[in-house]
């Protein structure tokens, strides 16, 4: 039998460094280029569904986790609306996300049980001041609570921020509508509309983000409610710039170019959209989410003086 020469007493070292610059490398390939930063006076808004985390299969949290985290240092959002996150998937991405970030949710089950509406936000930028939660049902102050139908309870989070930038305020709202019942989803944005008008200042302006579970469009009633007869601007019609088009929704499939957006950045007509986006970004063929993110650069009206 031949036998292989021995080797040489450095080639363990120098595997090893091979290695390493190998896995170097390979980081460096795999790491999105950094997205241009916003404008000092831009708010930079992503509405985010996560897909529950999963620890068994394909596309399990441990395997998107490392994306999710590169995805949002690539962005550096100012605010995030999430859906879907649980608990601990929940802290996860608060660990993953510079120190400068905080979050305020609820499970829509109550405490850290079910799904939350969490919203992520940058400290350095944004300063809550108040915060809420309510569900989506006939009794929306009662935890838990479902009386349209549909999979399970919804609700909506939200919160009064002050911009440290200029000392403005607004509110930012964060949902998740009902997927299989469309007069649950009818019946929650007409709720949504009339608990801003009863709990908000009119006077200031008003971001809705979420999963609508519908697409932005004319002749669909959650949009019309809310945008076309309604109060909000879809932030995707009126940017200035966007980003080729995609239907949000690809189920870890092949993107749809030009596909239905059923992830939404709204705002009150009093805001601008210097940017829109939807972030396809993914990482040797590891998408994020079952979801892409949205995201929109905001200029807030300038804050009243005196």
């Amino acid at each position: 039998m031949r036998t292989q020469p021995p080797r040489p007493a450095l080639w363990g070292p120098f595997a090893a460094a091979v290695a390493a610059l190998a896995l170097a490398l390979t980081a460096i390939v795999a790491a999105p280029a950094a997205a241009a930063p916003p404008e000092d006076d831009e708010l930079r808004v992503m509405a985010f569904n996560l897909r529950f985390a999963s620890d068994t299969g394909a596309n399990s949290w441990p395997e998107r986790r490392p994306v999710v985290r590169s995805l949002l240092l690539h962005q550096r959002p100012h605010v995030i609306g999430t859906q879907e996150g649980l608990f601990e998937q929940l802290k996860d991405i608060q660990q993953d996300l510079p120190g400068r970030y905080d979050s305020i949710g609820l499970g829509r089950e109550g405490g850290s049980r079910g799904e939350a509406m969490q919203v992520f936000y940058d400290t350095q930028r944004l300063e809550p001041l108040e915060y809420d939660h309510y569900w989506l049902s006939d009794t929306p102050d009662v935890i838990g609570s479902k009386t349209w139908g549909g999979c399970c309870p919804r609700m909506v989070t939200w919160v009064r921020f002050r911009d440290l930038v200029d000392g403005g305020e607004l509110y930012l709202l964060n949902t998740h509508l009902e997927a299989f019942d469309a007069t649950t989803r009818a019946l929650s944005a007409d709720l949504i509309l009339q608990r801003a008008v009863e709990d908000f200042d009119p006077d200031l302006p008003v971001v809705l983000t979420g999963d609508f579970n519908e697409p932005a469009a004319e002749g669909r009633t959650v949009y019309d409610t809310l945008v076309t007869d309604g109060p909000f601007v879809d932030t995707w019609q009126t940017a200035e710039t966007r980003s080729e088009l995609f239907g949000t929704f690809h189920g870890y499939g092949p993107l749809t170019p030009g596909g239905d957006r059923i992830d939404w950045v709204l705002t009150t007509p009093d805001v601008v959209t210097r940017h829109a986006e939807i972030d396809t970004y993914s990482r040797r063929g590891q998408l994020p989410s079952d979801h892409l993110p949205v995201v929109a650069d905001l200029v807030l009206p300038a804050p009243p003086v005196g």
